[in-house]
């Protein structure tokens, strides 16, 4: 059989039920492949290769599934690398196959810069953002990488791997009895005594955990079954908020620069910190690391050793493991203690009380007047800028909500392209949430939206500027609003006709009050634009260097103090 068979043949045996590129040279004989088992697997055309990438990645994280995304060779390849680090760093298991020049065109070991046509050593440029990257040079070895570059991309610690096939390759014809096949070794043991949490939960009087992106592949009911069971005051990171029902009464918001003041507060004021699956990078617990809960031991979970090796403080407590083996460990162990922690319920909820709008949100009213009229099991894409934060502070999720963010590498242009992969996985429609700064990085893709006639819900927040840079603007550089704003060298299309262009309904709302459910009536796509002025914020926003509970605007410092006293 033809190689390029073999790999779709592959996919398929795999449950992979679509795949995300743009046609090119060098991938010609994959695409061909693919359209000869439509009725199994479903190669969907995007209008830039970025897109492919972001749509195969949302298409993991909502299946939990191998995405899979191809782009033919030279800048093909390298417009994928943006979403190939998005995959990296989110821990999110795609396989990317580029094509490549014949082999008889290849540069090999000649010193010119380039022998064939849109020839570039991609795999060489993805090294540092995969957790495998190989070219393959004989047919008979195609079996063996893709097994192997299969287990890699599941195996511990999830991330990308990239294939990259010359053209000729693809087209060689193999049998497939004869190839060498890859023999997946064993991990490394991770700990599997995990008493000191229990040992140490125990002399705990105001416990607290932390839930991570992690634990997104697990059903939400288990992770309320877990967190029940446990009866403690629960925070997540930003990328997690969607783990717990939003009105869960153990369930004190998201931590971090951007977080919740009562989350951050409720940490500051633990003396026991479990962190489940979370990096804690710089945006969770501050510029000055050991600012973070500093009066608490700090257990921290992660099946990535280096993520342990960035420690928070010398002296917490690092156990290298699955975090799900750990859950299921908690849950059959640990008694919960709740009679004892009834001061420390009363603590918190004092806090809750005390912050109770404290903060000005008028334009997350916006969210959640939204988000009252979106199902259950629907899926939630959001870009990066404020937008994001909105959503992450003021989304209320139910039921089997998911809600995507393209957290470690924040690539502007993720929600569009990432919603059409959400679609593909779920069957359901999509809410995508964009700026107007974000959405034209990705626009291109309304027209997939269009073509297939995608129950996508677009929502640009325009405030006809890019609002975060805008803010940090006015804080560090006098005002200077140099390439941010309108009439200082950035604008923004009319939207309006942006969704006439593309044939979708288009909807806007200028107060939080207008929203209704009309987004969701129609059957197809909507564009719903949210007019908003030019000068918004996203508030509570740490200083960089300060506390997490002392987040600006400063509270009174009479409230301040009252709080850190409880």
């Amino acid at each position: 059989m033809k190689v390029s068979d073999y790999i779709v043949e592959f996919f398929i045996k795999k449950g992979i039920t679509d795949v995300f590129g743009y046609p090119g040279g060098m991938v010609t004989h994959l695409m061909d492949s693919f359209s000869r088992h439509e009725s199994e697997i479903r190669a969907h055309v995007c209008y830039h290769e970025q897109a492919a990438a972001f749509e195969a990645c949302a298409y993991a994280q909502v299946s939990n599934k191998v995405g899979m995304a191809y782009a033919t060779s030279g800048p093909g390849a390298t417009n994928m690398i943006t979403g190939i680090c998005n995959a990296y760093f989110d821990s999110v298991p795609v396989i990317f196959i580029t094509g490549q020049v014949n082999t008889f065109e290849s540069k090999a070991d000649y010193g010119v810069r380039q022998r064939g046509f849109q020839e570039t050593n991609i795999v060489d440029m993805v090294k540092e953002v995969t957790k495998y990257a190989v070219y393959v040079e004989t047919p008979e070895k195609i079996g063996y990488y893709l097994e192997k570059a299969y287990h890699i991309a599941l195996e511990g610690r999830k991330g990308p791997v990239l294939l990259d096939i010359p053209m000729n390759i693809q087209r060689a014809d193999i049998n497939p009895a004869d190839m060498k096949q890859y023999e997946a070794g064993t991990l490394d043991d991770y700990d599997t005594d995990f008493s000191i949490i229990t040992e140490s939960l125990a002399k705990a009087k105001r416990p607290c955990i932390v839930l991570g992106a992690a634990l997104k592949t697990m059903p939400n009911e288990n992770l309320v079954d877990f967190v029940n069971t446990m009866g403690i005051p629960t925070v997540t990171s930003m990328i997690a908020m969607d783990l717990l029902p939003y009105n869960h009464r153990l369930n004190y918001g998201y931590i971090g620069a951007y977080g919740s003041r009562v989350a951050n507060f409720i940490v500051a004021k633990s003396d026991f910190v479990l962190v489940l699956g979370s990096r804690m990078d710089v945006r969770q617990v501050g510029g000055k690391r050991v600012q973070f809960a500093p009066n608490a031991t700090i257990v921290r979970i992660d099946i990535d050793k280096e993520e342990l090796a960035y420690q928070i403080r010398p002296d917490e407590i690092d156990i290298q493991a699955d975090v799900h083996e750990v859950l299921a460990y908690l849950q059959q162990e640990y008694k919960t203690m709740e009679n004892e922690y009834q001061e420390w319920y009363q603590v918190c909820n004092q806090i809750s009380e005390k912050l109770s709008g404290i903060d000005d949100k008028k334009y997350n009213r916006y969210v959640e007047m939204i988000s009252q009229y979106v199902p259950e099991g629907t899926v939630i894409t959001t870009d990066v800028g404020q937008n994001q934060v909105w959503v992450a502070q003021s989304y209320k999720t139910k039921k089997g909500q998911r809600i995507l963010y393209s957290g470690g590498h924040g690539a502007m242009g993720y929600s569009l392209p990432a919603a059409i992969g959400a679609y593909y996985a779920s069957g359901k429609p999509v809410i995508s949430f964009n700026g107007d700064g974000g959405i034209q990085m990705n626009i291109q893709e309304l027209e997939f939206i269009k073509r297939e006639t995608l129950p996508i819900k677009i929502f640009v927040f325009n405030n006809y500027a890019l609002g975060m840079i805008r803010h940090f603007q006015e804080m560090y550089f006098d005002k200077n609003y140099i390439q941010t704003t309108r009439g200082q060298g950035y604008d923004v299309p009319d939207f309006q006709g942006i969704a006439k262009a593309y044939h979708m309904e288009y909807l806007s709302y200028e107060t939080p009050d207008a929203v209704s459910d009309s987004f969701m009536e129609t059957q197809g796509p909507v564009l719903v634009e949210i007019k908003l002025p030019e000068d918004t914020y996203v508030f509570p926003k740490l200083e960089f260097g300060k506390p997490n509970q002392d987040q600006e605007p400063l509270i009174d410092r009479t409230l301040f103090n009252e709080l850190m006293e409880l």
